[in-house]
């Protein structure tokens, strides 16, 4: 059996209010290309198709022509699970006629526990749970974590093992050591929630999703987070992000990693204002990248992200390697006492060492009499 395995497509994710439409639809028909190009015999979603559990339309669509592509398009079957970004009951509709067309999809804890075989590949489809769903499948009190709750699930599934066949779990959690990126959303707590990668050991391949990054579960060679097809935060910046092609036909299974190429990138532009305004400075970006900006300098700089704009127009992100050098001045009584549109004119001289701009100045006049207006009533 030779599958290609994703996760964590998050269909519908905005990046700081942009929409990412456009690049999960190029980063989909890169994925369905490598389908091709490597003849799998299946493909693998482990988990958060959509970004939210009430997708809106745009999103529905996208995802819907993807599915349909790959599986009734295509011909390819498709395993999925749900994850914690999704809505079970909603994305699970319709599940129960889909198997008709190759296309096996598992919303409930306790559909992981029926195994669906392709070729030599016994494959056990786990959603994304919460402990409570295990203590009532079971129907057992002392079922409180995720660790817990996984230790039965393996058992049960163990039991229906088939001896000659390749066993593979499909499953959305969080593993013991691994790592988190600032885009996901933390699913564990104190450790209580996470799973010990001994219990997946008697797997010849474990296919996770929920961590976006391929590096998250580091020297477990069949123990697998595909990682998300797009970057989503800025501490993925540096990530090369993409799917797993995995043959069980060896023991142990091989493993190899195919590269997506980001239609507009996620960049980090550490450097002085000065010279990313230069527009002699050439900087490996286009337009359309996204770009978070660590600024190094550590003067005050008057409307500074309207101004980067204008050199770099998605920009999501804009930080201070070093901390400001500001001097608030010292005020006496007598300053105190002053107009206090002169006070607060001369403040922002000395602590940015510029004029107030005939713009900053309407908004502060503005400001200033709404404020005399409210005093007064």
């Amino acid at each position: 059996m030779r599958f290609l395995h994703t996760a964590d497509w998050h269909i519908g994710k905005k990046l700081h209010g942009y929409d990412l439409l456009t690049e999960q639809r190029d980063a989909y028909r890169q994925i369905k290309a490598i389908v091709l190009d490597e003849q799998v015999d299946a493909v693998v979603i482990a988990g958060d198709l959509y970004d939210r559990a009430l997708p809106n339309e745009d999103a529905v669509t996208a995802l819907d022509e993807m599915l349909v592509d790959l599986n009734r398009t295509q011909k390819f079957p498709v395993l999925a699970i749900s994850g914690n970004h999704d809505s079970g009951v909603r994305l699970g509709y319709g599940r129960q006629w889909f198997a008709s067309t190759g296309f096996y999809l598992r919303t409930q804890v306790a559909e992981g526990l029926d195994s669906i075989t392709l070729g030599d590949t016994q494959f056990f489809l786990l959603p994304y749970f919460e402990p409570f769903a295990v203590r009532q499948l079971f129907d057992d009190e002392s079922i409180r974590t995720v660790a817990q709750a996984m230790e039965r699930l393996v058992t049960a599934m163990r039991a229906k093992f088939a001896p000659d066949k390749k066993h593979v779990l499909v499953a959305h959690f969080f593993a013991a050591g691994s790592q988190h990126s600032d885009s996901e959303t933390q699913v564990q707590v104190g450790g209580l929630n996470a799973v010990p990668v001994d219990l997946l050991r008697d797997f010849d391949y474990v296919a996770l999703g929920h961590l976006h990054r391929k590096e998250a579960l580091q020297h477990e060679p069949t123990i697998k987070y595909s990682g998300s097809p797009l970057k989503f935060s800025t501490s993925e910046a540096a990530d090369t992000k993409g799917v797993w092609i995995v043959d069980t036909d060896t023991t142990p299974a091989t493993v190899t990693f195919k590269p997506l190429k980001p239609l507009n990138d996620l960049v980090v532009l550490q450097s002085s204002f000065a010279e990313l305004m230069d527009r002699d400075q050439d900087f490996p970006v286009t337009a359309d990248d996204f770009i978070a900006v660590a600024l190094t300098d550590t003067a005050p700089i008057p409307n500074v992200m309207q101004r980067l704009k204008t050199r770099f127009p998605k920009i999501i992100e804009l930080q201070r390697v070093n901390p400001l050098d500001v001097a608030l001045p010292e005020l006496n009584t007598q300053q105190v006492q002053a107009d206090p549109f002169a006070l607060m004119t001369d403040f922002f001289k000395q602590t940015t060492k510029h004029d107030l701009t005939q713009q900053q100045t309407q908004w502060a006049q503005r400001a200033l009499q709404a404020a005399t207006k409210e005093d007064a009533q």
